[in-house]
């Protein structure tokens, strides 16, 4: 992709100061240079995120459009939800028309799946776009997009126990498209969604007394920069389909999480976290609407359940690739 952008000559610059497109390099070449590297896993370049089909390929005349497909937004519940995100694209578009974006690419790494899957992480990166915005005279309000976090991060309960108020919120987690098999006469391709992630988030933690566990596993709490206040991912199977990955990984709700004081070798508290009906029945419609639907995730989460007695100090699990996350997939330690 560094080598790509590079490939992309810089506007003209005319005698008045204005700047325009460079005549010497045709519309076409842009398809040629972003065509395949604005895929989808399976190579399907109209799936991708930014869909470049119809910009202009000199493939035919349809695709020679003017148009840029934009296909990672999630359809918002409201209208002024959806006006508010074709706000920030008309904005950015007009941002980078104005001043071209020259730094480096980052390479994540397995960082893009570790960290900006969290709703800690994800607002941070928004509020620094919202930040260059406002920089450069659009003035952009924090609260306009608090709709969009708490619809897509909904927070499935919180608790305070000795001033440590631990909070769970519900993270990202990619599902992966599994290989094809036969099915009703016709091949078809399953989706593996029976792996869930959510985000950990604690306050007033001393570092050196308190851990967090899950199940009886050390969550890998990482301080967000601010005194007392860290933040980590739990991923495991909330399910387990006929076809998916790891089909012998069993499920491994509800959640139990604790607060633990190694001083004292004991639990301050803790909650459970159910991801389907606590009683063990299934729901036979689907909610009617927000409200409902945020009630039945209410009803699932549980301030209390942890667990008594005497508590040893977990064993520190450490993942090099995804530090953040603990995964309940993998063994005692982090690694297979």
């Amino acid at each position: 992709m560094r080598i790509a952008f590079s490939q992309v000559p810089e506007p003209v610059t005319y005698n008045d100061g204005t700047t325009g497109p460079n005549q010497s390099f045709p519309y076409w070449l842009v398809d040629r240079i972003f065509r395949n590297l604005l895929t989808d896993l399976t190579g399907n370049t109209h799936r991708a995120e930014f869909c470049i089909d119809k910009l202009y390929s000199p493939d035919s005349s349809t695709g020679r459009l003017g148009l840029v497909e934009f296909r990672g937004f999630e359809m918002p519940p409201h209208a002024r939800m959806s006006l508010t995100q074709q706000l920030l694209l008309r904005s950015l578009i007009s941002l980078f028309w104005r001043k071209p974006f020259h730094a480096k690419l980052v390479e994540w790494g397995t960082g893009l799946h570790d960290m900006f899957l969290l709703p800690h992480f994800v607002k941070r990166d928004f509020d620094d776009v919202l930040d260059d915005l406002r920089r450069d005279g659009l003035r952009f309000e924090d609260g306009w997009f608090a709709p969009h976090y708490e619809f897509r991060f909904p927070k499935i309960g919180e608790l305070t126990r000795d001033d440590i108020r631990l909070e769970l919120r519900s993270a990202i987690e990619p599902w992966y498209v599994l290989g094809e098999e036969p099915a009703g006469g016709s091949t078809v391709r399953f989706v593996d969604s029976s792996v869930e992630r959510l985000q950990v988030l604690v306050e007033g933690l001393v570092s050196d007394r308190h851990v967090v566990t899950c199940n009886g596993r050390k969550v890998p709490l990482k301080s967000t920069g601010e005194r007392g206040k860290f933040v980590a991912a739990v991923r495991y199977r909330a399910w387990q389909p006929p076809s998916c990955l790891h089909p012998n990984i069993p499920v491994h709700t509800p959640l139990v999480f604790d607060i633990l004081d190694t001083w004292a070798r004991r639990s301050i508290g803790g909650c459970t976290y159910h991801v389907s009906h606590p009683g063990g029945r299934s729901y036979d419609t689907f909610p009617v609407n927000a409200n409902e639907a945020e009630s039945r995730r209410q009803n699932r989460f549980f301030e209390m359940g942890h667990t008594a007695g005497t508590i040893l100090d977990p064993v520190e699990e450490v993942n090099a690739d995804f530090p953040h996350t603990l995964d309940l997939r993998l063994p005692v330690g982090g690694r297979v």
